[in-house]
């Protein structure tokens, strides 16, 4: 949490003196059609690369599988939209660096591997009886019954 906040405090910070120095060097004019050039290029691209990924994610479910790594990307997409849309270098440079394919892949498997390996994690404190453990290893025993099956066969 204490992460976010300094990054929140320190991202327009350094935006806003990249963009100083950069326009005291090429001129102010220069450093705001550079600024919309990169928002109106970010877009298009976003567009295409879209465009593309929803097409994968559509033949996915065509063929029963779980689009997964295609949602993931579309939502870095979506940040990398947001990325070239906000005024600033660094801003661009991230959302630049999420429209490289190879990038965004690479960052789509990293965070399908955590999920994947918390969510196995999760079900490995059930054993096959049902029981769950606790952090200290002790086993809890119980019961349940299908609340939906009842509900089914009510009906």
């Amino acid at each position: 949490m204490r992460i976010a906040l300094i990054v929140f405090i320190l991202f327009p910070i350094i935006e806003m003196m990249l963009l100083i120095e950069v326009g005291s060097q090429i001129g102010t004019l220069t450093t705001i059609a550079l600024v919309f050039l990169t928002a109106i290029l970010g877009v298009n691209l976003i567009r295409k690369q879209g465009a593309q990924t929803m097409l994968r994610a559509q033949n996915k479910i065509r063929q029963g599988a779980l689009p997964a790594n295609e949602m993931l990307e579309g939502l870095m997409l979506g940040f990398a939209g947001v990325c070239l849309l906000v005024p600033g270098f660094v801003s661009d440079a991230i959302g630049g660096l999420l429209l490289l394919p190879m990038f965004r892949k690479s960052i789509a498997a990293i965070f399908l591997v955590k999920f994947i390996s918390s969510r196995v994690n999760m079900h490995a404190a059930w054993n096959r009886n049902g029981s769950a453990f606790n952090q200290e290893g002790e086993t809890f025993e119980g019961e349940f019954t299908s609340e939906d099956k009842d509900l089914l066969d009510k009906k």
